[in-house]
């Protein structure tokens, strides 16, 4: 079986793929330092606690059907964690991970200026949105940054848009200004907000549906590609997606099923 692991700007989050079907995802948190050994036991111990172990030939006895970890895919934008987490990956599984990085096949041609700088995040939701969706299709992630990527017919990456995170705005306001209090972020029944806390909400929730409908709409007027489906993932995608018509599907697993695209076109390497 794969594990697959996206590395993101806050939170860790890893699929186990038995062949093409997602049988567990699961989440750590980005900011807390690990060693190889803490990194190992927990990923180690969260597998273990789904029924999902050791390569066979680190485990004593496997028992007949259980399943095993044989393969690892790593796509990272957090090049401090790399070292621990890919020795832990050796150390406790004893596989050596594909990591996506410039060389790896991923069915997805770079045709901006500037190829290197266009993150492996990135190319991975490209390669999940492309290989379940065919193209022209545009790809709006809602992580740590809000990102707008479109994928040409033929799988060819041509634009992409990056706008802060609905996160990162929230901190802003309230880390930022001196009476503004941390919220919850959730949309609040009405835009007409009456006090502080609606009113945060009501900015950062519709601002945010605002700014994705209207990105959305000219990135479909100058490409041409009028009729291109609109993918969202990422942890707040549901919510955008629930109040908006712009955006045709919400897959919250399309980061961790390009992954398991990507993995497939390098079984020859």
């Amino acid at each position: 079986m794969l594990l697959a692991i996206d590395v993101g700007n806050t939170n860790i989050t890893m699929g186990v793929f038995d062949g093409k079907d997602l049988i567990g995802d699961f989440r750590l948190t980005t900011k807390s330092p690990r060693t190889s050994d803490e990194f190992g036991v927990v990923i180690r111990d969260i597998l273990r606690q789904n029924g999902i172990h050791h390569h066979p030939q680190h485990s004593e006895g496997a028992e007949e059907g259980r399943k095993e970890i044989t393969h690892c895919i790593i796509a990272s934008v957090v090049p401090a964690v790399m070292y621990s987490l890919t020795s832990a990956i050796i150390k406790y599984f004893g596989i050596t991970p594909l990591i996506v990085e410039s060389g790896v096949k991923t069915g997805i041609k770079i045709v901006t200026e500037n190829p290197k700088q266009i993150g492996a995040d990135r190319i991975v939701d490209a390669a999940g949105a492309f290989g379940l969706y065919g193209g022209p299709v545009l790809v709006l992630d809602f992580g740590t940054a809000t990102t707008y990527d479109l994928v040409g017919p033929e799988g060819e990456f041509m634009a992409a848009v990056t706008a802060p995170g609905i996160r990162i705005s929230a901190k802003a306001l309230w880390e930022d200004t001196a009476k503004l209090p941390e919220v919850e972020i959730v949309k609040p029944k009405s835009i007409l907000a009456k006090e502080t806390i609606s009113s945060m909400q009501a900015g950062l929730v519709y601002g945010q549906i605002g700014q994705t409908e209207y990105i959305v709409n000219m990135m479909k007027k100058e490409s041409g590609y009028t009729d291109m489906k609109v993918i969202a993932t990422g942890g707040l995608g549901g919510m955008i997606s629930s109040e908006t018509d712009c955006i045709d599907i919400y897959n919250p697993t399309l980061t961790l099923q390009g992954m398991q695209f990507i993995f497939e076109k390098n079984q020859d390497r």
